[in-house]
This record gives C-alpha cells, structure tokens and sequence, in this order.
C-alpha cells in the first residue's frame, strides 16, 4: 500500500498533535519518495540527516492552506529535493478536493523541491498548478492542521507562534 507519515507538532511551548498523512505513491511515485525521506531523514548531507525535523510552518492562511517544508532558510526561500535543488511536476491527476489534501508548493512550473502545504478547504484553483500527492489520514490528524490554521498571523500570513515540526517520520 501507500505510505503513512507523520508530524508531531507544537505550537509555542505546547504540543498540539500528531497529523498522519498517506502519500499517493501509486500515483505520483517520485514526489510521495521525496516527501517520504524528507521526513524520515533518510536523505544525508555532510553526514548529517535533513529534512522537515525542527522547521516550522512559516505561512498561514486561514480558510485557504498551511504551508510549510522550508528547512533550509525557513520563510518559503528554500529548495531542496532528493533529486537536486528542484524537480518536475509529476503530473496533476489528483485534485484540491477538499481539506486535508497535502500538495506541493512551487514557484512556477517544475519548481518543486521541499516545501508543501495542506489545505483547509477545497482549492480547485491550484488544480494543474500544484502536485497533490498526499492527505491527512483521519479527523485527529485533521484537528491539528486546524489548530495551525487558527495560529494568530500578521498580513504576509507568518505565524505570531512559532509552529514547529518537532518530530517526524514513516509509520
């Protein structure tokens, strides 16, 4: 079957769960394997594991997506895959459906590299603009997501809280 990862996440000082997550490796194999490593920390730099452990969902837009991946600089700068900086969009076969769909965040056409977002809400409009390759498991996990959501932001949406992947990886 497909993969199933994991993020635990605080907000602040505080704990506020744990979001499982299927990746669609039966449909998009390659970005589901970079999303999957990057969590586990399979992927090695200077002998050192990298990946989303320690980063922070740097932007929040309620009623739209929490974004977040950016290991490398943190503020939705960075690009890192296991495939190089950056890699093709697989394909756009899977839709923004609903809440709860993980996707992949670009800057422009095969742009892809580490940073992802989840949706709160149906966004059809980053149809066949964004790799969806992912979803939250289940209602516990989607309940984290949403106490992202609702982290007070300034305009540019960056969190007031710190929100932090404090721990990851494959279950």
């Amino acid at each position: 079957g497909n993969p199933v990862v994991f993020f635990d996440v605080s907000i602040g000082s505080a704990s506020a769960g744990r979001i499982k997550m299927e990746l669609f490796k039966d449909s998009v194999p390659r970005t589901a394997e970079n999303f999957r490593q990057l969590c586990t920390g399979e992927l090695l730099e200077s002998d050192q594991p990298i990946g989303y452990k320690g980063s922070n969902f740097h932007r929040i837009i309620k009623d739209f997506m929490v974004q977040g991946g950016d290991f490398l600089n943190g503020d939705g700068t960075g690009s890192k895959s296991i495939y190089g900086d950056r890699f093709e969009d697989e394909n756009f076969s899977l839709r923004h459906e609903g809440p709860g769909i993980l996707s992949m965040a670009n800057s422009g056409p095969g742009t892809n590299g580490c940073q992802f977002f989840i949706t709160c809400a149906q966004c059809d409009f980053l149809d066949n603009k964004h790799v969806v390759f992912g979803r939250v498991l289940d209602a516990e996990s989607l309940l984290v997501v949403r106490k992202i959501e609702n982290v007070p932001t300034v305009k540019n949406g960056s969190p007031q809280i710190a929100v932090e992947i404090t721990e990851c990886g494959e279950l």
